[in-house]
């Protein structure tokens, strides 16, 4: 099955990674990759390695914010598709944090991603992607999607981004 957590809501990651403990749960063996974030950015950076160990891989340079620093955040997002496309041979469920972000800032292109998803086919792994920007082809493909709808958010209020809430 492909599982996909999007929308401007927040949300996307818990999911992923509630999905992930629930699999895990179930006995499937499961792979956790993050494009964007950087390694020890985030709390369920910490559960997810000590629960998947090297099935658990954090990518990123950090949120794409400068056209200068493409190639970098493009190289980054090329590491975690490997390590994805490798993990795919062993795994029940192969779940990708801010795949969709990547891609809607062309930093995963659109062939990668349709090869990523016939290659989790192929090889009988349920995916699950998050991120803003769920293209309309992708849509089409999922068997699950859940839209995370902001209706009051904090960060209006002017507060700011709290340890166990937002990272």
């Amino acid at each position: 099955m492909l599982l996909i957590y999007t929308g401007n809501g927040k949300g996307k990651t818990s999911a992923s990674v509630g999905q992930a403990i629930r699999a895990h749960g179930q006995g499937l063996t499961v792979a956790f990759g993050q494009f964007m974030k950087r390694p020890g950015q985030a709390g369920e950076q910490k559960v997810l390695s000590i629960m998947l160990e090297n099935r658990f891989f954090a990518g990123g340079p950090g949120f794409f914010r400068d056209e200068e620093e493409r190639e970098k955040h493009r190289e980054a997002a090329l590491e975690v598709l490997r390590w994805a496309e490798d993990m795919l041979a062993g795994v029940d469920m192969l779940v990708l944090d801010e795949i969709l972000y990547a891609h809607g800032h062309g930093l995963v292109l659109e062939d990668e991603l349709r090869s990523l998803t016939e290659k989790a086919r192929t090889a009988g792994a349920h995916l699950v992607f998050s991120g803003r920007g769920l293209p309309a082809w992708l849509e089409q493909e999922a068997d699950l999607v859940t839209e995370m709808t902001e209706k009051k958010h904090h960060f209006v209020q002017g507060r700011q981004a709290a340890p166990g809430i937002e990272f």
